[in-house]
Order: structure tokens, then sequence, then C-alpha cells
């Protein structure tokens, strides 16, 4: 998308392990929509990272469904899966700088950690077992953690702040270092021999590389939006403008997930529902 520049740029970007949901359908709607509305650009991306979940018939399905939504999208798909060797040598620069310690603890926390925030679920903040560890030491299985208080001491000059529009959490956002210290702590971005990143690293990446002005997506990921702005710092990347939207609930006020097979949009379709009737559905 280099050279390229526009006003508005954003992305609907579902990680392809299960089918899109109403609340998927709210989120890709609405992205399309203000893109549309703003005479901009609206881009498709796969966060497929998770090699041992993601499935190409659930891709197939993915792009089945936000076709029959009505939604068309600026360009190739991007799948993140073909960009894992990247995102691993651009943080070969943060080594180097005495950023990056290998971890060997636990494989399940290290995957955990590797995936997107949930909804009511806050970071683990990890103890520092493995820190001060030297670069020379990481052994297969390992992953990488960011040293976040001394990416601090590197951005003791940076303006940590971002834009946010949704309507939770409207205005200015400046990162103060003590909450990040107690709320995050040192997060994992990789681990060594499973060709995993995290997902807010991969994500960071593409926005800057796909020129996304406007990143939309449901508010259980406003809290982990200070890590991305401190990456994005970190690698000389801009900050886009954040717009976190609400969510789509069953009846007993729970989030949707993947996991909700009965509110699929293949289920819906099925039963004769309308593209209409699903932004109806979703309030829009």
């Amino acid at each position: 998308m280099a050279g390229h520049p526009v006003r508005f740029r954003t992305r609907f970007a579902p990680s392809p392990t299960g089918p899109l949901h109403l609340g998927h359908a709210y989120s890709a709607i609405l992205a399309h929509d203000m893109a549309r509305a703003a005479g901009g650009e609206f881009l498709l991306r796969m966060e497929d990272t998770d090699l041992e979940r993601c499935r190409p018939e659930w891709e197939a399905l993915i792009v089945e469904d936000l076709s029959w939504l009505g939604l068309r999208w600026d360009g190739p798909v991007l799948r993140q899966s073909d960009r894992i060797d990247s995102y691993n040598r651009r943080l070969e620069p943060l080594a180097h700088r005495g950023l990056l310690y290998p971890c060997s603890c636990t494989r399940a926390d290290i995957r955990a950690a590797l995936s997107a925030p949930q909804e009511g679920v806050a970071f683990s903040v990890y103890p520092g077992t493995c820190r001060g560890r030297a670069m020379q030491t990481r052994a297969a299985g390992d992953a990488l953690r960011l040293d976040l208080a001394a990416a601090f001491d590197a951005l003791a000059s940076a303006d940590l702040r971002f834009q946010e529009t949704g309507p939770a959490h409207a205005g200015p956002h400046r990162i103060d270092r003590a909450t990040a210290l107690r709320q995050i702590g040192d997060v994992v971005l990789s681990r060594k021999g499973e060709d995993i990143v995290a997902y807010f690293l991969a994500s960071a990446f593409d926005d800057a590389d796909q020129g996304i002005t406007h990143v939309i997506r449901g508010e259980d990921l406003f809290d982990f939006t200070p890590v991305q702005v401190i990456l994005q710092h970190l690698f000389g990347l801009p900050t886009p403008v954040y717009h976190h939207h609400r969510l789509i609930r069953d009846e007993a006020g729970k989030r949707l997930a993947k996991r909700d097979d009965a509110r699929a949009l293949q289920k819906y379709r099925a039963e004769g529902m309308t593209p209409a009737g699903i932004r109806a559905m979703v309030g829009l």
C-alpha cells in the first residue's frame, strides 16, 4: 500500500478458527460502512498465525459470509501466516538494543499470552522469572519477552498516547509507565520453533505496512491498545486512530464467541435470513 495514501483506511481481521457470528458481522459491517462513508478503503486480513487452529475451510466460509453480507474489500486478502518469518526478523533490532530476553516458562502460559486478549481477561503480568537472561542462551521452544521497563527507558522522550473515537472511551489517552508495568508487564512477542508470534505484534506491523489509518474493533480489545502503541513507537511505526465499538451479546449479556454456533451467519443464511435482516439484528 506504500505510495498510495488515503485519508481513511481500515480493515476487518478475523481469525479463521471457526464460523463468523453476529458479533463479527457487526464489526465488519461497521468498519466497511465507516470506510465507504469517508470515501476511504476497507481491507480484509486473515489473522491466521495460530497454525494449529486455523483452517482453510474456515477462511473460505469467512469470505463467503462477508460477500453474502454485501461487503467488498480493496485489494487482495493479506494472510499473516505468509509473513511470520518477516515478523521474527523485524524483532532483531529490539534484541540488539537489549529490550528482549528469552523465556522458558510453561508452554501453556506462553501460548495463552500469544493469543488475542478476551473480554474480562486481564493481561497475566509476568513475574520476571527469566528477566536478565542473555539472548545467547535462547533455546528451542523459548519465547521472546519484551522487557517493558527497558522499553519505557528507551522511549523516555516519546509521546505515548493514542486517540480513541469509540463511544465508551472517546478522547486522547496517555500511556502511563507505572500503570503499564503494573497491569501489562513483560509480554511475549514470539515463540521459537513454533512459527507463532503475538497477535498484537503481527497486528502492529500489518497495520503500518497496509497504511491503516483507523483501527475499528470490539471494546474487549481496548485494554490491549497500550501494548500496541508502545511497539509502534519502538519500531518507528505510525499510530492509527482507534475506534472500539460495542459488543454484540447474548440474552445473558455475554459476549458472542466462535463457540456460539447457534448465532453463526451460516445458520442464519440457511434459515433464509437476508443481509438487511442481519443489519437489523445487530442494530445497524
